[in-house]
């Protein structure tokens, strides 16, 4: 699944980009999966699970990929 993320504010915490783009249906299963270490932003595994997500990142796991402009 590849999806575009249009970002309202300067940054998204990661948990919360997971929840919203049905990645995850709940942000506990959102921090779950990136405390398991599934989830990476640009390319590198990441375990925070409030990460400031800004414009131009792309954010990925198993079975998807998240474009944030």
């Amino acid at each position: 699944m590849d999806l575009d993320f249009e970002l309202e504010t300067d940054f998204i915490p990661l948990c919360d980009l997971l929840k919203y783009c049905g990645i995850t249906e709940t942000g506990g299963m959102a921090k779950h999966l990136i405390a398991e270490g599934l989830v990476e932003v640009d390319g590198e595994v990441e375990l925070r699970k409030t990460r400031k997500v800004r414009s131009g990142a792309v954010v990925s796991g198993e079975g998807f990929t998240i474009h944030v402009h």
